[in-house]
């Protein structure tokens, strides 16, 4: 006895009979539907190679400490934005203000004897063709005025030394932008050339990626490239392709330049990299025309009167804004006609058969 009909859907999964309803409901309902229709052409597009780009910061920098003394206070944590010019750390200043005390007392003593020493020698050099002053003293006169001037001059430079000390005690930020290390905690007793804090500027980024050798004459080519993250697109022309390579795998490396005025980049995050490799004609459509179940992937084409189901086989897609465009590599000719809202076309499929079937 042969198992009937009822036995045998029993016995299929709920996906088989479902791809079943679709295959065979894509040849039997007409083109009366009213639909949205999309025309297939192929047009000229660029393959790209795609390849990871790690942003980095062109500018960076660990401020040191310039001076002795120990952190008064420090104004600023990692992962925070800064001003440049602005205050990041404090140092005690009693000893730097000592100095300079001393250096300002040191130049005050030294003006006041070059201006003993110049009037000495004018007098001297008044009297001297009278005869009233003899050859040495005139000499002496003259020395003592030239090495007074001196003596100014190096306590001058010892103030400005000693100002710069002083000075030394605020340590201030180099350039704006982010903290990524702070090396010292408020209190700790610190000495020359010891680090303070790390930071990179934020407005100027690059992009770091390997090119591998096959694809160098394209490199060479290159004069813009497109990088892109899940929300954002980024282009530019400053790319340093370098003429050399330091990797094992002999992968050339390339820096591009990117501006960040908007802030949208961070140092570390990955980007994609399009390196252009060739034209070629391909024929692109919306994503809605593509209709997915399981391991079925198809549009619906009209012919004639009918809406046929054609399973095609896609390649890429390529985003632009909110529409996504997928390539279809086979099942779709130029001027084939496709519905361009599959679900909503399958949606009115089942509710045309339901009506059919009361």
């Amino acid at each position: 006895m042969y198992p009937t009909r009822q036995f045998v859907l029993a016995s299929l999964s709920p996906k088989i009979i479902l791809l079943t309803t679709y295959l065979v409901s894509g040849f039997s309902v007409a083109a009366n539907i009213p639909l949205e229709l999309i025309t297939a052409k192929s047009s000229s597009q660029t393959l790209y190679l795609q390849l990871d780009a790690k942003v980095e910061p062109i500018k960076s920098a660990t401020v040191a400490a310039q001076t002795s003394g120990r952190v008064l206070a420090i104004h600023y944590d990692v992962n925070d934005m800064v001003p440049e010019g602005a205050p990041l750390l404090e140092i005690t200043s009693k000893e730097q203000g000592a100095g300079l005390a001393g250096a300002e007392a040191e130049l005050a003593k030294a003006q006041a004897q070059n201006i003993e020493a110049q009037a000495q020698f004018e007098r001297y050099k008044a009297l001297f063709p009278q005869g009233a002053i003899s050859k040495g003293a005139m000499d002496e006169a003259t020395s003592y005025a030239k090495s007074s001037k001196q003596a100014v001059s190096a306590a001058k430079a010892k103030l400005i030394s000693a100002k710069e000390n002083v000075n030394y005690t605020i340590v201030s930020a180099p350039f704006t932008g982010r903290v990524t290390g702070k090396w010292v905690e408020q209190g700790e007793t610190i000495s020359y050339g010891q680090a303070l804090l790390s930071g990179y500027d934020t407005d100027k980024l690059r992009a770091v990626f390997y090119v591998p050798q096959q694809y160098r004459q394209q490199l060479a080519s290159l004069t813009s490239i497109t990088l892109s993250d899940d929300v954002s697109t980024y282009q530019s022309d400053a790319i340093n392709k370098f003429n050399f390579s330091t990797q094992a795998d002999q992968s050339i490396e390339v820096r591009v330049q990117l501006d960040n005025q908007q802030q949208t980049l961070q140092a570390g995050q990955w980007l994609k990299a399009a390196l252009p490799l060739a034209k070629v004609d391909a024929i692109y459509l919306p994503k809605s025309a593509i209709f997915q179940v399981g391991e079925l992937t198809a549009v619906y084409r009209k012919q004639g009167d009918k809406y046929l189901q054609t399973q095609v086989r896609l390649g890429k897609h390529i985003t632009s804004g909110a529409i996504t465009q997928v390539e279809v590599l086979s099942g779709v000719m130029d001027g084939d006609n496709i519905v361009n809202d599959a679900a909503n076309y399958v949606l009115l499929l089942n509710q045309t058969q339901t009506g059919n079937s009361k």
